[in-house]
């Protein structure tokens, strides 16, 4: 059976979504075909018992996104080192106030103890004795996120490219690297070794300057919901996996052929490389995100909780319904957790364990709720950097998606603006202007 439309998207994530949305505001009919389903690829939520769980998380610093509301962490984060907690902030927090000044960041360093419930941090935080050198590497921290914060995104992607490794252990401490900046650009960009180019880990880095951390409200599958909500019935077909595609048409498992006049690619980028022979296989970094629930919460702080030994296992951790209410049925509590790379077989152990010491509270009677495993999770943007990548392959045939940009939901949304307009000038129509968020 012939199925036909202008236009097929292969992939119903965020950037095909958006896509869609974009070509349908200009009139074109489109189809998009998902493998899965559910939509929503590496930013689908589930449902389990009334609780809302995220399938990789990511991590935001806009007060929205595609028309959905960010709940915001407390200002800064909060860095677990040889047992002790410092807080660390942004110089700029536009969603709320906190303790941090235009001129740097300033935050608790030094003789702060573990955490030991809510009570406890907030006298931790509140009391711990300054240590001289921990302050000093905060003012330089504090005066180069203050540069980033005012330096142009253009003039960043032209300075000369290396490891984010290399790049920041030339302007700042080895302790400030190792300590606060490699765990905080791991949970910005899923990469806990500093292999990212250092133009892309400078933009993750200005953006936590000029904004604050946050999560979608209700799950990150609220973005891709709404985006689907905001097309034709119809349009959104899940269940179909395509395999074969080509200018004028794609090719099903099970429900046919679907003709049409151009072709969007906006899988994952090894997906893609299976349907778009000779595009290049991206490498990508691995996630683990564990979801638990506990009879009481370990803090009311909705700090954003990171590790800064690479041995962990948990990267990053928090207490997600008091950052999102939203994600955990009326009086439940859910804590969100992240492991980077490939997770060791007794995981949850480990996990459970390392969280009783960052939490300073016994996880013994805690229940997992869910446990995912993403090869996928994060596209590895190791130099050569380039933000842009062609999305237009030839005249009828496009891939977009978060490997043809930053690597982040905010790159995806770019990389399907520039598809929608490259679609649309090749079948000698004008674009209009979107209404979707532009990237950070």
């Amino acid at each position: 059976m012939l199925n036909n439309a202008d236009v097929v998207v292969v992939g119903a994530g965020i950037a095909g979504l958006a896509t869609a949305h974009q070509l349908t505001a200009a009139g074109l009919s489109v189809t998009v075909l998902e493998a899965a389903p559910q939509v929503g690829g590496r930013m689908a939520t589930d449902t389990v018992d009334g609780f809302r769980l995220d399938r990789v998380g990511p991590l935001f610093t806009a007060p929205e996104v595609a028309g959905v509301p960010l709940r915001p962490f407390a200002p800064g984060v909060l860095v677990h080192s040889d047992g002790r907690c410092a807080r660390w902030g942004a110089p700029h927090t536009p969603w709320g106030t906190g303790p941090w000044g235009t001129g740097g960041v300033r935050g608790l360093g030094g003789g702060v103890r573990s955490l030991g419930g809510a009570r406890g941090m907030a006298r931790a935080l509140a009391g711990a004795p300054r240590n001289p050198a921990v302050s000093l590497d905060q003012a330089r921290l504090g005066a180069s996120l203050v540069r980033l914060a005012t330096t142009p995104a253009q003039r960043i992607l032209t300075r000369t490219e290396r490891t984010a490794q290399e790049a920041l252990s030339a302007r700042l401490p080895a302790r400030t690297v190792q300590g606060v900046l490699r765990p905080l650009l791991a949970a910005l960009l899923g990469d806990p070794d500093l292999s990212t180019s250092s133009r892309r880990a400078d933009l993750a880095l200005r953006s936590f300057a000029r904004g604050r951390l946050g999560v979608p409200e209700g799950g990150s599958g609220a973005l891709v919901a709404r985006l689907a909500a905001a097309l034709p019935p119809g349009t959104v077909r899940t269940g179909v996996r395509v395999t074969d595609a080509s200018i004028s048409r794609v090719t099903t498992a099970e429900h046919g052929v679907f003709g049409c006049r151009a072709v969007v690619v906006a899988t994952d980028g090894r997906t893609a490389a299976e349907l778009l022979p000779g595009l290049r296989v991206p490498e990508y970094h691995a996630a683990t995100v564990l979801h638990h629930t506990a009879p009481a919460a370990p803090t009311a702080d909705p700090v954003l909780i990171l590790e800064s030994d690479p041995g962990g296992p948990v990267a990053h951790t928090a207490v997600m319904s008091a950052v999102d209410p939203g994600r955990a049925p009326d009086g439940r509590v859910l804590i969100t957790s992240v492991v980077l790379g490939t997770p060791p077989d007794d995981t949850e152990r480990r996990v459970r364990k390392h969280l009783a010491t960052l939490y300073g509270v016994s996880t013994d009677d805690w229940e997992l709720l869910a446990l995912r495993h993403t090869p996928h999770a994060h596209p590895s943007l190791r130099p050569p950097f380039d933000p842009e990548r062609p999305v237009r392959l030839l005249a009828g045939l496009y891939v977009c998606g978060a490997h043809r940009g930053t690597g982040t939901p905010f790159g995806a949304l770019t990389t399907a603006r520039r598809t929608a307009t490259a679609l649309l000038s090749d079948l000698g129509m004008r674009r209009e202007t979107p209404t979707e968020a532009k990237a950070a």
